[in-house]
């Protein structure tokens, strides 16, 4: 009998333990990507500022931010190349 209560003990106490840490992580996670995304857009806009000025136009919706922000200066490099070479 004392094994299983053992490993009963064991299970609640990890359960308890993710369900108290996951709050914190997903918080993390979560103003981690929102940073990301506002910074995302804020380089597209300066992109389209900039860029107004050679003809250059990347439009803003939810893709081109989301690229961004994932891949940060690489990310608006392959959109202009997009819009340079693809699109034309």
């Amino acid at each position: 009998m004392m094994p299983t209560t053992l490993l009963i003990g064991i299970g609640l106490f990890m359960i308890t333990f993710l369900i108290i840490r996951m709050p914190a992580f997903l918080f993390r996670f979560v103003s981690t990507s929102t940073v990301r995304l506002v910074i995302g857009l804020l380089l597209l806009v300066l992109l389209n500022v900039v860029g107004n000025q050679f003809g250059l136009f990347v439009p803003i919706n939810l893709l081109t931010i989301v690229i961004t922000s994932i891949l940060g200066f690489f990310g608006i490099l392959s959109l202009v190349a997009i819009q340079l070479f693809i699109l034309g």
